[in-house]
């Protein structure tokens, strides 16, 4: 295929409509058993007798997963046996969510997973409530964070990301030589978090059709004196928990540090970083607060053919050629082919699995042998940088499916089915990708990318012909 950067246009296009009326699809008690048996299928198939499972706010997906929450404020341990035993170790303001949870098991109170200064009663040691009879000893204890490990230079099964009051409480009850880290259980190569069934394509779809709603609405609000604060405020919705740090930064970024959306205002041909991520889905852009090439300063006009041209190149390369069954490598090697690294200095995987974070983990690196499987989330996420050039982004999630899983969605969720069909028939049309029949999209804001922001009226297109 020849992806030529000229093919690449910038024209007057029609912009998607940010979707309304979305509603958000529960996890179904078969989609929360199916995950609990893919665990413990993975535990005994390690060799595995107990899953220590830690979690705080930031590091919780893998605890989620399996409980349907998270602990907010509060530390929180889930602990696995391979017979089906469960336990709940929960600090003084999560107890009540025990008898919430989606998996059912005992409850064990840890007042030291409580915020600082809380009562700790009753008056126990950290050994007396974390005791030997919650782990399992026959087989290996697994110790599950959210960190994968993939230094070529580590023993990545002996190091923990949970805290060393855990990992040495741990040690005194089973002995280090049993410790594992088990976190790939979750988010390697196999993992059980990789692929998604319907159900929860379909309930991580809201999150992600969310964030393509408010991208598109914040873009088309975009104009010269707005605020960060009324850009930030566009992005969020609803109240939902982010994935990540919402942006809305205009000129230059993280002055003094900051990471957050001020009162700075929109000055013309001021760089503008805009994303806002939600469970299941993200969605980024980068354009330039100028209604034309000639608005730039003269170093920067070809700022289309230099960085907007061969970027956009890239992505339609992407939603063209992966496919399941595809290695990671030849990923890797597609963007390489396309967009070099000696010229683009591209440094991060181009592409990602996401879930309930953002950036779960990626299949797609170098040397990786990793098949692309059905039921995979991905953000289409390549960050090119070229040297004296503003950066550019359409970041957006999209789902692999075969025959299978397209024959569920589309007889159990119909609405998110043809919401699908309608962005893939927008890429098609409008824009003029012919997406791969792997590809379902699960926003309608990808792969739409506006790199004048004053400019309403223009975007990229592929002209193939």
């Amino acid at each position: 295929m020849n992806y030529d950067y000229e093919k690449s246009i910038y024209t007057a296009v029609q912009a998607p409509k940010p979707e309304e009326d979305l509603k958000n699809i529960s996890l179904t008690d078969a989609t929360m058993r199916e995950r609990y048996d893919k665990v413990l299928a993975q535990m005994k198939k390690r060799n595995i007798s107990t899953l220590v499972i830690y979690e705080d706010l930031e590091h919780g997906s893998n605890f989620e997963y399996l409980t349907g929450f998270l602990t907010r404020f509060e530390e929180g341990v889930l602990i696995l046996h391979d017979d089906g035993t469960v336990f709940y170790l929960l600090g003084n303001e999560n107890l009540k969510l025990k008898d919430k949870a989606r998996l059912k098991g005992d409850l064990v109170h840890v007042p030291h997973f409580s915020l600082p200064d809380q009562p700790m009663e009753p008056a126990s040691s950290f050994s007396d409530v974390f005791t030997e009879n919650l782990i399992k000893q026959d087989k290996q204890v697994g110790i599950v964070g959210w960190k994968l490990f993939t230094g070529v230079k580590d023993p990545n099964s002996q190091l923990f990301d949970v805290p060393h009051y855990i990992v040495e409480r741990l040690i005194a009850i089973a002995g280090k030589s049993k410790l594992v880290n088990a976190t790939d259980l979750f988010i390697g190569r196999e993992g059980a978090r990789t692929t998604n069934n319907a159900n929860e394509v379909a309930h991580y779809e809201f999150g992600a059709a969310l964030a393509s709603s408010r991208m598109l609405n914040t873009l088309d609000a975009v104009a010269l004196g707005q605020t960060e604060w009324e850009l930030g405020g566009l992005l969020n919705a609803y109240g939902q928990p982010n994935s990540v740090v919402t942006i809305a930064a205009t000129g230059q970024r993280f002055d003094q540090a900051n990471l957050y959306p001020s009162g700075k205002e929109i000055q013309l041909g001021d760089k503008l970083s805009l994303t806002v991520g939600y469970k299941g889905g993200l969605q980024s852009r980068g354009p330039i607060a100028v209604h034309e090439a000639s608005e730039l300063p003269e170093e920067h006009r070809d700022y289309l053919d230099k960085v907007a041209k061969p970027y956009f190149t890239a992505v339609v390369a992407w939603l063209e050629q992966v496919h399941i069954g595809m290695e990671g490598k030849d990923v890797y090697a597609l963007i390489g082919s396309v967009l070099p690294k000696d010229v683009y200095d591209w440094k991060l995987n181009p592409g990602h699995l996401t879930a309930d974070e953002e950036w779960v983990a990626s299949p797609i690196s170098k040397e990786s042998e990793t098949s692309l499987k059905s039921g995979m989330l991905f953000q289409v996420d390549i960050i090119p940088s070229v040297k004296g050039y503003p950066g550019v982004s359409a970041e957006g999630g999209v789902v692999l499916a075969d025959e299978e899983l397209k024959n569920e969605i589309r007889a159990t969720y119909p609405e998110v089915w043809q919401r699908m069909e309608t962005r893939k028939a927008y890429v098609r049309d409008i824009l003029g990708i012919n997406t791969h029949e792997d590809i379902l999209f699960s926003g309608n804001a990808t792969p739409y990318l506006r790199p004048f922001a004053l400019n309403k009226e223009k975007a990229m297109v592929w002209r193939n012909s």
